[in-house]
């Protein structure tokens, strides 16, 4: 898939309030400062459409990007940031999981993962949520040129193992990285093959 535009079209925290012209969604969600912002402008080509920061947990409203003037890449509010009060963190999750469960635009949660990193207990939690919802998503590890390529195959099949103690089967995955473009061509061609589906 060829990328000739990409641009900003609106920001809210009420998903009624979201696009009403019914094109297809890919929705991008992760743990504070897994690379999400830099995933977005990546797939784009665009070094500033999504806000990236090295302070976590800037996105605190749904985003929507609309590419190509076909479709929509939404960027959600990271999840997991410690320093958020308590009531700002239950909001955040309020308005996400809101979305997530009854936007039917959305055609794809893609749900990012620090390849660096060992399973964590509230990535699995919420990927158990989505499965019990009977939400389609796809698992994107990131930050690979942090890792040599024979460590980043046995963290990501370590993963795929922790998973599959409680899944019978695994979601899409993609390997990526922001700095190296890798992974970008797979991820664009997967949204390409479900622009196709019917809404």
């Amino acid at each position: 898939m060829i990328i000739n535009t990409a641009r900003f079209l609106i920001s809210n925290s009420d998903p009624s309030k979201c696009p009403t012209d019914r094109k297809h969604e890919y929705a991008f969600i992760g743990r504070s400062n897994v690379g999400k912002s830099s995933l977005i402008n990546m797939l784009t080509n665009r070094n500033d459409l999504a806000k990236t920061s090295s302070t976590p947990g800037k996105t605190m409203l749904i985003n929507h990007f609309i590419v190509n003037d076909e479709w929509y890449i939404v960027d959600l509010p990271g999840y997991g940031y410690a320093r958020r009060s308590k009531e700002d963190r239950v909001k955040l999750e309020k308005m996400i999981k809101n979305y997530i469960a009854t936007r039917e635009e959305m055609t794809n949660l893609f749900l990012l993962i620090d390849s660096r990193h060992k399973p964590q207990k509230i990535d699995l939690d919420f990927m158990n949520w989505l499965g019990e919802n009977g939400i389609p998503f796809s698992i994107v590890f990131t930050k690979l040129d942090k890792l040599t390529s024979t460590a980043a195959k046995k963290q990501i099949a370590s993963y795929c193992e922790t998973l599959l103690e409680q899944w019978d089967e695994l979601p899409p995955i993609f390997k990526t990285s922001s700095e190296d473009r890798r992974g970008r061509d797979a991820i664009l061609d997967y949204i390409e093959e479900m622009n196709r589906l019917p809404l």
